[in-house]
């Protein structure tokens, strides 16, 4: 298993987040979407500028900014 910031992962790439490594409000507003260590996320795909990305997590789909994205790292099975 590789750990990646989740910004790198490429379009259908699956993974566990690990950590999150965002504190104060950011770290907070993170959480509260569900994005927490255990979770499993799928990557859906990027905008043309590849930023946002958009993301699969329990059971919703959820856009994120590419600086929010580089503070939850993710395990993704070598490829």
């Amino acid at each position: 298993m590789a750990k990646l910031p989740m910004r790198q992962m490429k379009k259908n790439q699956s993974g566990v987040i690990s950590a999150v490594k965002a504190t104060g409000e950011l770290g907070r507003r993170i959480r509260d979407m569900g994005l927490v260590p255990g979770s499993e996320v799928k990557i859906q795909g990027h905008a043309p500028l590849y930023d946002p990305v958009s993301l699969r997590v329990l059971g919703f789909t959820l856009t994120l900014r590419n600086s929010e994205a580089d503070f939850i790292v993710v395990d993704v099975d070598d490829e």
